[in-house]
């Protein structure tokens, strides 16, 4: 796994419903993007320095974009099917 500054850690949560968890990497430890990460939590705002596990995965600011733009059109469709039922 290999970060810059300004990429996100996003934490799949495969055990229960909720959303993933996201945070900003502020600062990369290694010149080579390699582990730890000091993130701020966008849930919690706090910081913490991460060492990310099996369930996290790295995103640039682009591909979080798209990543959140293809959420709401799923979510605009299927708003759209239930209104337009029945």
């Amino acid at each position: 796994m290999r970060a810059h500054p300004g990429d996100w850690l996003v934490v799949e949560r495969a055990d229960d419903h909720r959303e993933a968890r996201r945070g900003h990497i502020e600062e990369v430890a290694h010149p080579d993007g390699t582990p730890p990460y000091l993130v701020r939590w966008t849930d919690t705002e706090r910081r913490a320095l991460v060492f990310p596990g099996p369930d996290a995965h790295i995103l640039t600011s682009a591909e979080l974009h798209e990543r959140d733009e293809a959420a709401q059109r799923r979510a605009a469709r299927l708003q759209h099917a239930i209104r337009t039922r029945g």
